[in-house]
Parts: structure tokens; sequence; C-alpha cells
């Protein structure tokens, strides 16, 4: 990859950077480069590799690639990111809505660490995505449960850490449910981080962590946003059935977690391409949560104070956050939280001179669409005008997918085999 230099303020130039720095973030995350050195030493038993997640598949490949001794195992990933492997079975399922796929996987992963010893090594590879890919309902619950709540959680504009807290009090796997199937074995568990905070809780909803949320807590969330529960989901919170694996718990007391890539790691390289461009770089954060149309109008304020008054930093220069935002669906379009939150900061920015802008998931999937984004430059509103489009009425129907598309300004990948959340860079080429 070579990196745009900015020269002027050519919409070519800093498009190209911007996708260049998007690149970057989503390499930093690929498992064949941040996962080798996290590999454990042979155990004196046997390896069993499980895992789920957008990351999962690569993850596994990468393993096998990596380890010469004899291994089994069962990952599980979303539609269209399985790729090949040898040792470790793939099953794909369906995301951000479960289906019996991914239920079917579940089951069969805990069948798979049934009767180990202490002996015996668990390598748990988790990513983003695997709270829906690794469904298997509590008792008492049916998956059309666990797809109705998941459907109104996803809309509800609930953060992941709400939404991940209820899952983890309604499954049969979650909230170290996993880990604990696995005792006695030795648990070690590497994570791809798509949540705010890196917390291990809420990374594919903490399956060998324990979990110091409540069943009182996911109540209290389904409650606040008005969420219809089932009464067999409200039987299990109210009683002492729905409760998780708790910190004290001895069975998780040999498990280790590692982090091997965040969205940190994304933005630092991101960061590292517009330097080399000649541009200054400043992350604003790698956590940062809220509605996106929110997010949007206070980062063009913070885009508009760098155009006038080069705080808190001079232009040229980009400005880089990832986290995850939330959209409440109230119209009739499709949502996505990165170009809801391009959508508002273009019509916060009305079009002013020297300012571009991409944001994306770096999973290559915003909402529900095989769309990652797209990218913003000074005359977006010029363009969607000669087109007759209304940016106020598409975001307030939740359109900012249309919107984009009309104009030819989303940004594809396909599947990119990770997924460190959102990115967002805001390029401000002149005052």
């Amino acid at each position: 990859m070579t990196a745009n230099r900015i020269t002027g303020p050519s919409a070519v130039n800093a498009k190209a950077l911007l996708r260049d720095m998007f690149d970057a973030a989503i390499i930093a995350a690929q498992p064949a480069r941040c996962l080798p050195p996290y590999l454990p030493d042979p155990p004196a038993g046997r390896l069993i590799v499980i895992g789920a997640g957008k990351a999962a598949a690569a993850m596994a490949q990468t393993v096998e690639q990596h380890w010469a001794g004899h291994l089994t195992g069962l990952v599980v990933t979303r539609y269209g990111y399985g790729v090949p492997c040898q040792r470790i079975e793939v099953i794909e399922a369906a995301h951000p809505v479960p289906d019996a796929a991914g239920s079917v996987a579940a089951r069969r992963i805990l069948d798979l660490v049934h009767g180990l010893d202490r002996a015996d090594l668990v390598l748990c590879l988790l990513s983003g995505g695997g709270s829906a890919l690794l469904t298997a309902p509590a008792p008492g619950l049916t998956l059309a449960d666990k797809q109705t709540l998941n459907q109104a959680l996803l809309t509800s504009g609930a953060t992941i850490a709400e939404m991940n807290c209820v899952r983890r009090h309604l499954s049969a796997i979650k909230g170290g449910r996993l880990a604990a199937a696995c005792h006695p074995a030795r648990v070690l568990t590497l994570l791809i981080s798509d949540v705010p905070g890196d917390d291990p809780t809420d990374i594919a909803s903490g399956p060998t962590v324990p979990d110091p949320t409540s069943c009182a807590d996911a109540l209290r969330i389904l409650d606040q946003y008005e969420i219809a529960v089932p009464a067999a989901a409200r039987a299990l919170l109210t009683s002492s059935a729905g409760e998780t694996v708790k910190p004290e718990d001895p069975r998780l007391a040999a498990g280790e977690v590692k982090l091997i890539a965040t969205p940190q790691m994304a933005l630092e390289a991101a960061a590292a391409v517009a330097r080399q461009a000649g541009l200054a770089a400043l992350i604003l954060g790698d956590s940062i949560e809220g509605e996106a149309r929110t997010v949007g109008t206070v980062m063009a304020g913070i885009a508009r104070q760098v155009a006038v008054h080069g705080q808190p930093i001079p232009p040229p220069c980009v400005l880089l956050s990832g986290g995850e935002t939330t959209v409440t669906v109230r119209g009739q379009g499709r949502g996505g939280r990165n170009v809801e939150f391009l959508l508002a900061l273009a019509v916060a920015l009305a079009g002013r001179p020297g300012v571009y802008a991409l944001a994306g998931d770096t999973d290559g999937m915003d909402g529900q669409e095989a769309i990652a984004g797209a990218s913003l430059t000074p005359d977006t509103l010029v363009r969607a005008a000669a087109l007759g489009l209304r940016p106020r009425e598409r975001l307030a129907d939740n359109d900012a997918h249309g919107f984009f598309q009309a104009l030819g300004d989303s940004v594809i990948t396909g599947p990119t085999l990770t997924n460190v959340n959102d990115f967002r860079a805001i390029l401000v080429t002149r005052a």
C-alpha cells in the first residue's frame, strides 16, 4: 500500500488517503499478523480449538498453519467469512440475528469440550460477532425467543455492553458457561476486541470469562428500552436459574485471556499512514459511544475548530476515532451506525471546504448491509441536491445507506475476516 500524499484540496487524493488509512486499520487486525505470537506451548494432553466470531475462521486457519502437533476443533463464523481449514471444522451461521446453524454449532462446541481433563488445553478464539453466532438458548427458551429479543435490542439504541448483558443471562454458553464446561481443562482465550474498552466480558458476550453483572441488570436494561420480553425469558431472569458464572467460581480459576488485536492498534496503524503522507494525526478515542447522529454532530464541531482556530491540532491533519455508536431506528431505512454518523457529520458541516471523511465498520458490514460504510467530500451536499436527495429527511428516516449509495460514495470491502469495530477518519486539509 502506497500512501497518497495530500498536496492540495484534491478530492481524489483525500478519498484515496482515507481509504488507505481504513485498509491499514483492517490489515493491523488480521489474524495472520497478530495471532502467532500468542500461541501456547504444547499441552501434555490434547489441544482442542474452539471459537466464534467474524474472525474465527481466519484465526483457526492461522493456528493450523503455525501448529505442528495434533489438534481438533470447531469454530463458527458469519456466512461468507469462512476460510479453508484442514483440522478445525468451520461452520457458517447468521449475524446479527442468530439462526439454527449457529445454535447447532454452539451445542456441538459444548459437546466437544465435555469430559476433558487437567492435561488438556482448550484454545478459544473469539472476535466480534460471537454473541450472535454462538447461540445456545438457556433452558426454557427457544431460538425464536432469542431471535426476537436480538432483533429488538439491535434497533433499541442500547449500547453493546447493555445488549451483551441481556444476551449473557439468556444463554447456556455465554457469561463464563463455556469455560465452566471445559473444567478441569486449562482454557486460553485469544481475543480480537470489537467493543469499547476491550472488556473481555463483552467480546462475544464473554463465554470463557466470569460475569459480574446480574439477571436484575438484564431486566433493567430490557425495561429501560421498553423491549417486550417473552414470558419464559422474564421467568428466567427473575429466578436464580438465569445467573451467569461469577468471578469467584473455581472452575474459571485456571483460565487465561489475551487480547491480540484492539481498536487502538488499528487506529495507530491508520495514524502511521497519515503521518507517512505528511499529515498530523490525532486519535480522539478508541471507545466512543452514543447515538451515531449525535457523535457526528459533535465531530463536526471539532473539525470546524481545527479548520478555523487550529485547535486542538492545526491542519492539514486527520482526526481518528473508534468505538461503537448506536442507532435507534425510528424510520423505514436500513440503519447502519457508520453511515448515519457520516450523514449527520455532512449535515452539520454544511459543505465546509477542505473537510473530507470516511466512516466504516472494520468487519466490512455496517448494520445488516454488505457495505462497510461511506466517504464524505466537501461537495457531498451539492451533489445530493442535484439528485434531489434531502439529507435531513434521509437522516430522520435512518436511510443513510440509501443516501450514500445514490451518490456512489459507499465503501465496500467484502468480508475482512476480522473486526475491531468502527473506524472514523476526518481529514481537514486547510483552514
